[in-house]
Formats: C-alpha cells, sequence, structure tokens
C-alpha cells in the first residue's frame, strides 16, 4: 500500500499531487485531506476498481462517482465501485420519476473533468449529489481528485458538507 501524500498546503508542493478543482475546494475548505496518485493503465476502464486494487483499499472505502438524469436534472450519484446503482432507490430520494444514466458528453462538459475522473468535489457546474448511506461508517472514503490515477481521502462527513449531499440507500441489493 502506497503511504498517502499529506494534505493542504503540503499537497500542493508535492511534486506527485496534482492541483486539480477538486484539491482546490478540499483545500479552501480547510479540512483534513489525503492525495492519492497511482499509475492508471489506459485499457482499463473500471476506474474505481482500478484505483481500490491500486491503492490496496477495500472496495467498499472507494466510491466512484456517476452522472444521472432524474426528470431533467443532472445529478451526481457517489457509490461503492464495487456496486451498482439502483437507480428507482435514486429517482425516489430526490422525489424523482424515473433516472437514468447520463450521457458521457454531458457528464463530462458538465463537470468540466473526463469520465475515470470525475470527482463530487470542484464541478464546473453545481448538481445536486447523493452519497450512498455505507459512507458514513467509514472513518475516510476516497473519491477520485479529479484525474484518472488519482483519488482523494476524507471523511464522509467531510464529503457531505463540501458537496451539500444528501444521504442514502442507493445501491442496488
Amino acid at each position: 500500500m502506497r503511504a498517502p501524500v499529506p494534505s493542504g498546503a503540503v499537497s500542493r508542493s508535492a511534486p506527485r499531487i496534482p492541483a486539480t478543482p477538486a484539491t482546490r475546494v478540499l483545500d479552501s475548505a480547510r479540512i483534513t485531506w489525503s492525495g492519492h496518485v497511482y499509475t492508471h493503465d489506459p485499457a482499463v476502464t473500471a476506474y474505481g476498481l482500478e484505483a481500490a486494487t491500486a491503492l490496496d483499499v477495500p472496495m467498499d472505502r472507494v466510491f466512484k462517482t456517476l452522472m444521472v438524469t432524474a426528470d431533467d436534472e443532472l445529478l451526481v450519484a457517489v457509490i461503492p465501485v464495487a456496486e451498482r446503482l439502483d437507480l428507482g432507490a435514486l429517482a425516489s430520494a430526490v422525489s424523482a420519476k424515473r433516472a437514468a444514466l447520463a450521457d458521457r458528453a454531458l457528464a463530462e462538459r458538465r463537470t468540466g473533468y473526463v469520465a475515470g475522473g470525475i470527482s463530487p468535489l470542484g464541478q464546473k457546474h453545481s448538481h445536486r449529489t447523493v452519497i450512498d448511506a455505507s459512507a458514513e461508517p467509514h472513518p475516510t472514503v476516497f473519491v477520485s481528485g479529479g484525474r484518472r490515477g488519482f483519488d482523494v481521502e476524507l471523511s464522509p462527513a467531510d464529503l457531505v458538507v463540501l458537496t451539500n449531499a444528501s444521504v442514502s440507500a442507493i445501491t442496488a441489493p
């Protein structure tokens, strides 16, 4: 397992930790966080599973960011990398009639990030966010730091506050 790189001002000066909109949000919030860089294999499309394996972190602590349309609204869903999103549960959580995964190009355009590097933090446009309830028991969780091959680790409570998220059970049983 790679040792975490310290957060805050140190992360900006550490050559391996990229400066992204997500890290700028974290730094400006003055919370405790750590950056974790790993080598992304361009042939891999299961980005979250790759992160969990590369960082040697249990899969239930590494969360992926999915962009979803619920009725006519673009939303962010944050769920464990090994789980599937329950679109019905998400629709119910946001009082929508139906939900579907968003178009990749739309997700990239609205967030300012590329697929596989979409962070729930520092998106170009703000979106209502729902974080799966399974995040709450963990002392920290990992989410994309805004680039493929870069995750940030922070407390679930800080993630909720920084994304103004609601918390609900949104993974498939």
